[in-house]
C-alpha cells in the first residue's frame, strides 16, 4: 500500500497525456469522481460541472477519472471522451487519462482513496461509476459518496469545507 498521507502526493496523466500532479491543487477542496460516458448516471456530469462553476472561485475543483471497469461504459479513447464531455455537458474540470479503480491494476490514487474511506460495511472496492470522494484543503479524504448520490446533494458538505479554517 502506498505510504501517502494526502491526495496531493499522487500524480496521474491528464486526458491529453500531460502529467497531472495533484500537488497543483494543494490548498483546494477536491471532489474526485470515477466517470463514464455510457452509464445511466452519466447525466451527473451536468451537476458536477455546476459544482465546479459554483465553487471554483472559492478553491474547489472536481476531477474526473474515466474508467471502463463497470459494464464497459467508457470504451472511447481520450479524444472521444474529451469530445463527449465537452459537447454534451460543457465539462471544464480536469479529467485524467482512463484508469482502473479496482483490482490489481487500480491506480495507486484509488487504492489510497478506497483504504482511506471504505464504503458500506467497510468494503473498499468501488461499486460503480460516479463514486465520489471529497477531500479537504489539507488533502485528507473526509467523505465517500455512493454513485447514486447526486452532485447537488454535496453542496452543503462542500460549502462547509470551503468555509472551514485552514491549517
Amino acid at each position: 500500500m502506498n505510504g501517502a498521507s494526502t491526495v496531493f502526493e499522487f500524480t496521474l496523466r491528464a486526458l491529453d497525456g500531460q502529467p497531472m500532479p495533484l500537488a497543483r491543487y494543494r490548498g483546494q477542496v477536491l471532489l474526485l469522481v470515477n466517470v463514464a460516458s455510457q452509464c445511466g448516471l452519466t447525466p451527473q456530469y451536468a451537476g458536477l460541472q455546476r459544482l465546479q462553476d459554483t465553487f471554483a472561485d472559492r478553491g474547489f475543483t472536481v476531477i474526473g477519472f474515466p474508467c471502463n471497469q463497470f459494464g464497459g461504459q467508457e470504451p472511447g479513447d481520450a479524444a472521444q471522451i474529451a469530445a463527449f464531455c465537452e459537447k454534451n455537458y460543457g465539462v471544464s474540470f480536469p479529467l485524467s487519462e482512463k484508469i482502473d479503480v479496482n483490482g490489481p491494476s487500480a491506480h495507486p490514487l484509488y487504492q489510497w482513496l478506497c483504504a482511506a474511506a471504505p464504503g458500506v460495511l467497510g468494503t473498499e472496492a468501488i461499486k460503480w461509476n460516479f463514486t465520489k470522494f471529497l477531500t479537504d484543503r489539507q488533502g485528507r479524504v473526509v467523505a465517500r459518496y455512493a454513485p447514486t448520490t447526486t452532485p447537488e446533494a454535496l453542496v452543503c458538505d462542500i460549502d462547509k469545507l470551503l468555509d472551514a479554517p485552514t491549517g
